[in-house]
């Protein structure tokens, strides 16, 4: 199992906390330099138009300590502070930051919600600036429609980007699961083709050794009885691996099969000589007693530390990895490890090629684990179930 590190401690600091924490430095740095400015934030005397500040760091405070978990809130919060600062004649400017504020707001629900709470939250100013404009005709007040409007298409714009924005990661989430699963399917036809090589080559070896039986069935009965062995052992083995690959794969492919026979373990040592040429250390520890393997299975091993190797050459960083085999009773246990700098699952060539031997592993009813790990590098791990051979 993979241990996910903690992340450093100032980056678990919420928001709200590092905005607190700025404004206590900005009152503390104006206390020291300007005092007289800042009389009357700590001795108010009801005169509202000496708070700007104070508000501001408050309203700004709360917004970013409920942002990600109560984002309407966030926007009654500096909507409170809009309207609570309408009075301070003397800075016209607070309301208007207030409000602006409330404005990033709607753009961030905008781009983290659902449509349905991104709305309610853009309606939250919009129905603010509306009752404003009521009650300032109402009452007699001179108002500003246009100013009011443009209020409103603050609210639109910010709503529009944070929707965009939303929109643009969908569609990405789209296509990277579009990709994986083009993936997945490539990999099927992969195993599809790797299949057919091991059922041609079984056909092969039991069509020459039906042959031979017939031809000295009536001169030579011991040969024909060695022949008849070996098409049963070939039979079985080669209908265990369909069994284990059965509604997994699917036909059609155009092109033309290889003729070799699939690769297994015993070509280990081989792959480890060609990325040595290539650059790639690769140290091999096997535990356990070999054996035979089941032609799946061992071409799946075999893939497993190929691709693995590969991603080492080409994104880990490092020339240095460590393959471990281990033949376990029942099954076989594959791990690859690499002390690089670590690979991001997404990047082209790496996503894609452990989504694939996942889908390999999956379809071998094995457990399949890649990841970075705590210490630095990356992991890949894979435990292979060996089915128990059946007697005739």
């Amino acid at each position: 199992m993979i241990i996910e590190p903690r992340p450093p401690l100032l980056r678990r600091l919420p928001a709200g906390v590092w905005v607190g924490a700025f404004w206590t430095l900005v009152v503390v740095f104006r206390l020291f330099t300007r005092r007289d400015e800042l009389r009357h934030l700590f001795e108010y005397e009801g005169n509202i138009e000496d708070m700007p500040l104070l508000v501001t760091a408050v309203v700004t405070t709360l917004v970013a300590a409920l942002l990600v978990r109560l984002p309407q809130a966030a926007i009654a919060a500096a909507l409170a502070g809009c309207l609570f600062t309408l009075g301070m004649r003397n800075v016209p400017e607070t309301p208007v930051v207030q409000f602006l504020i409330a404005d990033a707001v709607v753009g961030y629900t905008a781009a983290t919600r659902s449509r349905t709470v991104s709305l309610f939250a853009a309606a939250m100013p919009v129905a603010m600036l509306a009752g404003m404009l009521a009650w300032g005709a109402w009452n007699g007040y001179p108002v500003n429609p246009m100013a009011y409007g443009g209020l409103a298409g603050t609210v639109l714009i910010a709503w529009l980007v944070g929707h965009t924005v939303h929109q643009g990661r969908a569609h990405a989430e789209a296509l990277r699961g579009r990709a994986t699963e083009q993936a997945v399917t490539a990999e099927r036809l992969r195993i599809a083709r790797e299949l057919h090589d091991m059922v041609a080559h079984s056909i092969g070896i039991i069509a020459i050794q039906a042959g031979m039986g017939s031809r000295v069935m009536d001169t030579q009965p011991a040969e024909t009885r060695n022949a008849l062995n070996a098409i049963e052992a070939t039979s079985r083995e080669t209908l265990a691996g369909l069994r284990r690959m059965l509604g997994a794969l699917r036909a059609g492919e155009n092109e033309s099969a290889p003729l070799e026979v699939a690769p297994g373990m015993a070509e280990l040592d081989r792959l480890v000589e060609r990325n040595a040429g290539a650059g790639v250390r690769v140290a091999v520890t096997r535990g356990g007693e070999p054996r035979t393997l089941p032609a799946d299975v061992d071409l799946a091993a075999f893939r497993i530390v190929q691709e693995s190797v590969t991603n080492v050459l080409k994104h880990a960083g490092t020339r240095d990895c460590h393959v471990t085999v281990d033949y376990r009773p029942h099954e076989l246990a594959v791990t690859v490890v690499d002390s690089g700098a670590g690979r991001p699952t997404a990047s082209p060539g790496t996503g894609y090629g452990i989504a694939g031997l996942r889908e390999r592993v999956a379809l071998l009813h094995g457990e399949f684990t890649a990841g970075p790990r705590p210490g630095g590098g990356f992991r890949v791990a894979a435990r292979l179930p060996i089915p128990v051979e059946v007697g005739p």
